[in-house]
Order: C-alpha cells, then sequence, then structure tokens
C-alpha cells in the first residue's frame, strides 16, 4: 500500500481539510493515474453534508478525474504510462451480471463500486475520491481522453456530461427535434451543449431572464422564460424531448404541457421527492416522465469521442484544493459557471 495525500471530511459538519488515504500496488489489471485535475460535483457535496444519509467519514470526494498513467499491471494492453485518461464515478462492478454484460455498469445487480463512499473491496473500508494524488483502477473503469481537448475542462464530462447526454442518447435525440432543457447550471449547460452539437433545435427553460444571454452563447437557438405564461402557451404541445436538470422537488406538471404527444421528459438532477404530479399531463397525449442516471462505460467513452469530434467541453473555473471549502460555499449559492475543477498541482506542492 502506498500513502497519498488527500482532502477530506471528517464528519457532516467538518470543513475538508488535507488528509492522508492509502492506495493499493498495482495489481495485474490495474492502472495507476497520477490525477491533474478534479472536477467539483454537487453530489461532492451531498456526500460531505451526508445528505442523502449514506456517507461514510473520513470522506474524500471528487469522481471526475483526469490525470496520466503512472504504471499499468501485467493484463493491461490498451493503456501504457503517460497516456491522458479519465476514472469517472465508477471504479469496479462485478462484469458478470446483466446489468454489466449490457454495458449498464451503473445498474449492476450486485451494486456497482462508486469512486468514492463505497466497499473497498481491495483494502477494506470504503473508496476514496478524487481529492487526491492518486488513484489505482480497475483497466475496464479507465477512460480514454481525447488529444485535442483541453484535459481541465474534461474532468465535469466524467459526470455532469455523461449524466446529460445518456438520455439524450438512450432516447434517440436527432438533428432538427425540438429539445427543451430545463435549467441552467452545472448539467443544464452540458444539455444546451450537447443537443446543439447534435442538431436539435434547443430551447433554454428558465424561470430567469438574465441568464438568456449566457444560455445562447452555449447553444440555444431560443430561450423560454418559464413563469411567462404567454410564452409556455406560444410552446405548449410543441417539443420532442426535454431534459429536466432542476437539482430540487418541484412542479413538473406545467413543463408536460410543453411535450408533444408520446414525447417524454426525463429527470437528471431531482434525487428527492417531487411535488403531487397530475395525471392528466401524462394520459392527455400520452406523454411520459421518465428517469436517468450516468451512463455505462461504453457510453461514456462514446460521450468522451463524440466531444472531441465537436470540440465540446464544460465550462470550468480553476480552483487550488486550498480554496475547497470556499467553493463548496458557492456551489451551495449557484455562485460558478459552470463548474469547479480543482488543479491538484496545488495539493501535490502543499
Amino acid at each position: 500500500m502506498t500513502q497519498v495525500k488527500a482532502y477530506a471530511a471528517k464528519s457532516e459538519k467538518a470543513d475538508l481539510k488535507p488528509f492522508e488515504i492509502e492506495r493499493r500496488e498495482t495489481q495485474e489489471n490495474d492502472v495507476k493515474v497520477d490525477i491533474l485535475y478534479c472536477g467539483v460535483c454537487h453530489s461532492d457535496l451531498h456526500q460531505v453534508h451526508n445528505d442523502w444519509d449514506n456517507s461514510q467519514y473520513p470522506v474524500v470526494p471528487g469522481h471526475e478525474i483526469i490525470g496520466k498513467v503512472l504504471e499499468v499491471g501485467s493484463n493491461v494492453q490498451n493503456f501504457k504510462k503517460d497516456d491522458l485518461v479519465g476514472v469517472g464515478c465508477l471504479v469496479d462492478s462485478c462484469q458478470e451480471c446483466g446489468a454489466c454484460k449490457d454495458d449498464l455498469e451503473q445498474f449492476c445487480d450486485k451494486g456497482a463500486t462508486w469512486t468514492y463512499n463505497s466497499k473497498d473491496k481491495h483494502l477494506g473500508g470504503h473508496t476514496f475520491g478524487g481529492y487526491s494524488e492518486k488513484i489505482v483502477v480497475d483497466k475496464e473503469f479507465v477512460l480514454r481522453i481525447p488529444d485535442n481537448l483541453d484535459a481541465a475542462a474534461v474532468a465535469p464530462l466524467l459526470c455532469a456530461g455523461i449524466t446529460t447526454w445518456s438520455p439524450l442518447a438512450n432516447w434517440g435525440v436527432k438533428e432538427g427535434d425540438k429539445v427543451g432543457v430545463i435549467g441552467l447550471g452545472g448539467l443544464g449547460h452540458m444539455g444546451i451543449k450537447f443537443a446543439h452539437a447534435l442538431g436539435a433545435h434547443t430551447v433554454m427553460v428558465t424561470t430567469s431572464p438574465d441568464k438568456s444571454k449566457d444560455a445562447k452563447s452555449l447553444g440555444a437557438d431560443e430561450v423560454l422564460i418559464s413563469k411567462d405564461e404567454e410564452q409556455m402557451k406560444k410552446h405548449t404541445g410543441s417539443f420532442d424531448f426535454l431534459l429536466n436538470t432542476i437539482p430540487v422537488g418541484h412542479d413538473m406538471n406545467p413543463y408536460l404541457t410543453l411535450l408533444k404527444r408520446d414525447a417524454t421528459m426525463v429527470l437528471v438532477g431531482a434525487i428527492e421527492p417531487l411535488d403531487p404530479l397530475h395525471g392528466g399531463s401524462l394520459i392527455m397525449g400520452r406523454k411520459r416522465v421518465a428517469g436517468s442516471l450516468i451512463g455505462g462505460i461504453k457510453e461514456t467513452q462514446e460521450m468522451l469521442d463524440f466531444c472531441g469530434e465537436h470540440d465540446v467541453v464544460s465550462e470550468v473555473e480553476m480552483i487550488d484544493v486550498q480554496n475547497i471549502n470556499e467553493a463548496y460555499d458557492r456551489l451551495q449559492k449557484s455562485d460558478v459557471k459552470y463548474r469547479f475543477v480543482i488543479d491538484m498541482k496545488s495539493l501535490k506542492e502543499s
């Protein structure tokens, strides 16, 4: 085992502070990664504060990891030293169940191993994430990063990116479709970029008129202010697909009026109870509400390859790890455009 520097929270009320963790030695199927950048996801904040009642302390967050390969095991053929790679939300799964065989490791029947706060089958205890110097990962969960992209701006693609790409891909969004992205934040800004790159007529749906300029700069063809009844009436029954990125409970009924017959709204943001849904909103038009998590490893690689072809990355603000608690405070206030990314050099040099 190797001791590495990290940042951890020791309780739900504690700040993140310097901490040392253990990483396993590189085994035959492993890739050891020197972490260069790590995105800051809203899930990190939830886990540190135990908002979902499942946190294990100390928590070392981080599941949007970009780094260079330091070492590979004897069975690893697809990666070599100094390759630029990524590690997302998953670091292991059973690889045998129906979900895994369908390249949906996030839904592993035996339970996926998440990058942090999951059972560590190698060292015991629980897994530690990317707010650290290095990580050792099974080769099946390592991703190749396109050379032409800004590596730091790629980091949020490994969670925010795949969370918004997966539903667009699975529901078959294509050129010429009218797609609404509800909510402009870390997820929403990627939804706009992807829908635009796929050739869809992309509409930013927001309660805030002051977000219109940003939305259009990201690729939105139109902006729909959902509090404006006249605008909502104008768009009634016209959308082929809605991507709902609102991160808190809300009333979905007004948005369902926007869908065409047989169209779908997919939720990716609100992992919590929602306001009552009126059955008529679905029945009248045979409409659907669905949910989507991240994607599996194959789909995540497909997303990264698409991003390389279309020059799609996240809008990021770089921070040093020593400023992570301030970043969390700003994240709670939605004071970031649109994702924080930690330059891990700041940890290594501390």
